[in-house]
């Protein structure tokens, strides 16, 4: 195929095939003035595409001005700081819904009961985690939380929050009570479970001691997710109820 596009049949080829060959041609780079690597095809490529390259910081974000150099309509500009009555606090919401879809991942592994559930997310989806410091990753607070909260319903339904109970408890019947009782810390699958979020039983107790602290000062002792005040103490009955007749 000569310069004008003539193959060696004789026939003109197409523009999109001439570029085609032409860039299967084996070319030598010249480093002559005014010559350069680029094809005459490829250069006029590479100028159109730059024509869209990013110019400014709105290139990179939702919607797209009339022109490269423009920046983005107000109403956008407000929309991506968060700023637009529809996003106010979109991060917080979101951060919310992480922690409770990761939490309620974890109660269905270790198969926690609705009750014991709904406690766990009604603890975790509010409480500020900075107090855990560089232990403050979602998925480890919600194991502290529900190891907290298992051990205490499990104690509860035995009777062993109850002092004045246990003290009329003779030392065999306390030892006995206290034979009946099994921490979700003793279940294979929570062991695993921590352990492959890098936390161990030392670590576990260290932050249930922070977790005990932010209870009582963000208020949470008796968080319960999705369930009115008033049906908090009806809901746990009943589902002691169900416990003790299966």
């Amino acid at each position: 195929m000569n310069g004008e596009g003539v193959d060696s049949s004789g026939q003109v080829a197409e523009p999109a095939e001439r570029e085609r060959r032409e860039w299967r041609k084996q070319r030598d780079v010249s480093a002559e003035p005014g010559d350069g690597a680029l094809s005459r095809a490829e250069a006029r490529r590479d100028e159109l595409i730059r024509q869209w390259d990013m110019v400014t910081p709105s290139a990179t974000t939702i919607g797209r001005p009339d022109r490269p150099g423009d920046d983005l309509d107000d109403s956008l500009r407000r929309l991506h700081n968060e700023q637009h009555p529809a996003m106010a606090g979109h991060a917080e919401r979101m951060h919310r819904l992480d922690k409770a879809r990761i939490t309620h991942a974890l109660c269905n592994a270790l198969d926690l009961t609705p009750w014991e559930r709904d406690r766990v997310l009604g603890i975790v989806t509010e409480i500020d985690l900075t107090a855990f410091g560089s232990q403050r990753a979602i998925p480890k607070v919600a194991l502290v939380v529900i190891q907290h909260v298992v051990d205490s319903e499990r104690q509860g339904a035995l009777g062993l929050d109850d002092p004045e109970r246990l003290a009329a408890l003779t030392p065999d019947e306390m030892a006995s009570l206290y034979d009946h009782f099994q921490s979700i810390t003793d279940d294979e699958r929570y062991r695993q479970l921590i352990d492959s979020y890098g936390l161990d039983m030392t670590s576990v107790n260290r932050l249930d001691r922070v977790l005990d602290e932010q209870l009582d000062e963000q208020g949470l002792r008796d968080a319960v997710f999705g369930r009115s005040g008033q049906n908090v103490k009806r809901w746990a009955i009943a589902e002691e109820s169900d416990a003790d007749t299966a």
